[in-house]
């Protein structure tokens, strides 16, 4: 019977804007070094993961921690760089708390793009972009993946469709009127480009509404748009939430990276 090996596990992951290289020595800032240190109650020797789109994953080590300050060095790279789908999520902003797990979970799931828009029937008046992104950031560093979304400044959905990129299709969540199953839709997608997954050269968003709903102008005039397809998401009325996540977990697992599996990597380093 073959004896598995055996892997230190990091102590946490931390995504870093610096380039990563073997050898080189990076600062923290006041919080991170403050979470390090008196979150985790790590100190010199333990070892972490930092990581970046750019250049991947990498082990890293504690080289010194004190008040407000944390030193690592660089170590072996642990992952090389992977393509990623082009999904942005375009949402119309909902209360505190389920704004932060929209933000969180749209992370897991792979969004590329957080783009808040306000809509006619938004209750919410202001967005902290700032706290989405470190809820992101933070979603990011525990789900493994490489990248960080980037959080966009909320504008209103009238504006954004003004300036919508050629070439981005664009999944309406419909929660009325003509829409087709948000299944169908995918497959038939799919099927278009010869029964596969493959996402690398297909950029798609998604938008969902506020909690009462888009106002009936609104999705006359997205039933209009040549990039727009409108698509169900069942009989039920679902949450914002809820529909924003349905929808990212039904067009990753047609279009987008769902049938991928995590790498080995994630198991752990090495030993030695």
């Amino acid at each position: 019977m073959a004896q598995a090996k055996t892997r230190a596990q990091p102590a946490t992951r931390l995504h870093v804007d610096d380039t990563l290289e073997e050898g080189r020595t990076l600062g923290l800032d006041r919080d991170r070094s403050h979470f390090l240190r008196s979150v985790l109650r790590l100190g010199p020797g333990a070892r972490l993961a930092v990581f970046n789109a750019r250049d991947g994953e990498w082990q890293a080590e504690i080289e010194g921690l004190g008040k407000g300050w944390c030193s690592l060095k660089v170590g072996a790279q642990r992952r090389q760089p992977t393509p990623e789908p082009d999904l942005w999520l375009v949402f119309a902003p909902i209360k505190r708390a389920r704004i932060d797990f929209i933000a969180e979970k749209a992370t897991e799931l792979g969004v590329a793009v957080l783009q808040p828009v306000m809509t006619r029937f938004t209750a919410v008046s202001r967005v902290n972009e700032d706290r989405l992104a470190a809820n992101a950031r933070e979603a990011a560093e525990q789900c493994e993946r490489l990248s960080i979304p980037e959080v966009r400044e909320t504008r209103s959905l009238g504006e954004v469709l003004d300036q919508w990129p050629q070439g981005r299709r664009l999944l309406v969540c419909a929660e009325w009127g003509a829409a087709q199953p948000i299944a169908e839709a995918l497959q038939a997608v799919r099927a278009g480009r010869g029964g596969t997954g493959t996402f690398a050269a297909d950029p798609w968003a998604i938008l969902t509404g506020p909690e009462g709903g888009f106002a009936e102008s609104e999705l006359d005039a997205l039933r209009k748009l040549p990039f727009a397809v409108p698509v169900g998401l069942g009989p039920r009325i679902l949450r914002a939430d809820t529909a924003a996540l349905a929808a990212l977990a039904c067009w990753q697992a047609v279009l987008g990276d769902g049938a991928e599996r995590p790498p080995a990597e994630l198991a752990g380093f090495p030993t030695g």
